[in-house]
C-alpha cells in the first residue's frame, strides 16, 4: 500500500448513484414503493408481532423489485425479541398464542430478505442492470424505554445505551436503527425530543453516510448533521446546519427524493473513509504537510511506533489529533480509530421515514406517508476493491 501523504487525503474513487427506498413503521400496512436499487424497512412492521401479521408484511417485503432488502425490528415486533416475548408474551397474545421461533423464521430464514439483528454486513450489488456498488451497513432494533414494548433499554441508563451503540462499526456507511437519535428527527406530538443521546454521541464517532430510523412518526424528515471535527475541548460536537428538505412528493405523483448525489448539485460531504488497518503502515510525521495540521482539515498521523493502529481506547497517544505535537490525550479528538484517516466522513444524512403519520394507536382512516427515496453516490466494487 503506499504509505505517502496522499494515500490519505481524499482520492477520487468510481462511483455510481445508488436508489435506496425507506420505509418504516409499516403497521400491518402496505404502501406502493417506487423502483430502487435498495429496499430499506427500519423497524414496526407489525402492531404486536403476531404470526400473521408478520407474514402479510415479509410476503409483501419478499415481492417488492430490489436487488437488495434490508430489514431490522421494531418494538412493536413483540416476537422479534425473545427475551421480553417469554416475560410479557402472554399479556398481548394470551388469547392467540404465539411461537416466537415461528415468527422469527420468516425473516431468520426468508431468501430474499436480509434480517439485520443488531448486526452488520457487507453488501456488493451484483446484478448486471444495477449500479455494481458497495456500501457496509448496521441493523439495530434497540430504542429507549417508552412503555412495556420490545428492544428497550432503560431511558436513564446511560452505561447500557454507550454499551449497545459501541457496536456499531467504524466503517458503516448506511446506519438502520429504529430509533432516532436525539434531537435529530425524534421530536414527538408533545414538542419533546425523545431520541437516544449515546446513539447520537456513536453517530459522531462513526458518521454514516445515512441514518435510518423510524419510531417517532411524527418527526418524518430528512436533515444534513454536520460533525465538528475540529474542536479539541468538546465531544460529540456539531455544526449548525442550515438545510431544509421540502418534500417534492407531497401531493403529486413524484418521488420523496432526498438527492445526495454530485449530480444533483448537494453531494454528501462524506467519502466513506475506512480505518487505516494494523498492517498498513501509517506516514511519518515529517511527511505530512504542516498546513494540513495547521487548518485542522486533516488528521495528524503519527508513526506506527506510536502505537496509533492499535486499540485506542485504553489510552491514545498525547497530541493525535490536536493542533500540534501535544495536548492531552483525553481530548475528544484523541480518539485515533474514530479519527484517524477518517476525517473525510464529515456529514451525516438523517432521514426518518416513518409511513404512519400518527401515533399509535393509530386514528381511522389511517393516514400514511409515501416513503422516501435517497440517491447517493457510493463505490462500484469493481473499481475500488
Amino acid at each position: 500500500m503506499n504509505s505517502s501523504p496522499e494515500s490519505f487525503s481524499a482520492i477520487p474513487r468510481r462511483t455510481r448513484r445508488t436508489r435506496f427506498v425507506c420505509i418504516s413503521d409499516t403497521h400491518n400496512c402496505t404502501v406502493k414503493l417506487p423502483k430502487g436499487d435498495v429496499l430499506i424497512h427500519c423497524g414496526d412492521l407489525t402492531n404486536q408481532g403476531s404470526f400473521s401479521e408478520l407474514r402479510k408484511q415479509v410476503t409483501w417485503l419478499e415481492k417488492a423489485d430490489f436487488e437488495c432488502k434490508l430489514v431490522i425490528a421494531g418494538n412493536h415486533d413483540l416476537t422479534l425479541d425473545t427475551d421480553f416475548f417469554e416475560q410479557f408474551g402472554n399479556y398481548f397474545h394470551n388469547n392467540t398464542p404465539q411461537n416466537p421461533v415461528d415468527c422469527q423464521n420468516l425473516l431468520t430464514q426468508s431468501k430474499p430478505l436480509i434480517y439485520l439483528q443488531h448486526s452488520s454486513q457487507v453488501i456488493r450489488l451484483t446484478s448486471p442492470s444495477g449500479p455494481r456498488t458497495t456500501f457496509s451497513v448496521f441493523g439495530s432494533p434497540y430504542i429507549p424505554s417508552c412503555g412495556n414494548w420490545a428492544f428497550q433499554y432503560p431511558l436513564s441508563d446511560s452505561v447500557a445505551a454507550e454499551g449497545i451503540w459501541k457496536d456499531i462499526p467504524l466503517d458503516t456507511d448506511i446506519l438502520i436503527t429504529h430509533g432516532p437519535a436525539r434531537t435529530h428527527r425524534d421530536e414527538s406530538r408533545h414538542r419533546e425530543s425523545v431520541g437516544c443521546e449515546s446513539l447520537r454521541q456513536a453517530m459522531w464517532r462513526v458518521r454514516p453516510r445515512l441514518a435510518l430510523c423510524g419510531h417517532v412518526h411524527d418527526a418524518r424528515g430528512v436533515e444534513r448533521v454536520r460533525w465538528d471535527l475540529s474542536n479539541k475541548f468538546v465531544r460529540y460536537k456539531e455544526l449548525d446546519s442550515t438545510f431544509q428538505w421540502e418534500d417534492p412528493g407531497v401531493g403529486n405523483e413524484k418521488n420523496c427524493l432526498v438527492d445526495l448525489t454530485a449530480r444533483g448539485g448537494m453531494p454528501l460531504d462524506n467519502d466513506g473513509s475506512k480505518v487505516p488497518s494494523s498492517s498498513s503502515p501509517l506516514p511519518s510525521t515529517s511527511s505530512i504537510p504542516v498546513s494540513l495540521v495547521a487548518d485542522g482539515s486533516a488528521m495528524m498521523a503519527q508513526p506506527k511506533s506510536q502505537g496509533i493502529t492499535g486499540a485506542m481506547s485504553a489510552g491514545a497517544s498525547p497530541g493525535l489529533g490536536t493542533r500540534g505535537l501535544s495536548g492531552s490525550p483525553t481530548s475528544a479528538r484523541s480518539d485515533g480509530p474514530g479519527l484517524i484517516g477518517r476525517l473525510g466522513r464529515r456529514e451525516t444524512c438523517v432521514v426518518n421515514c416513518a409511513i404512519q403519520a400518527t401515533s399509535y394507536p393509530h386514528s381511522r382512516p389511517r393516514r400514511l406517508h409515501k416513503p422516501i427515496v435517497v440517491d447517493i453516490d457510493l463505490p462500484v466494487w469493481e473499481y475500488n476493491s
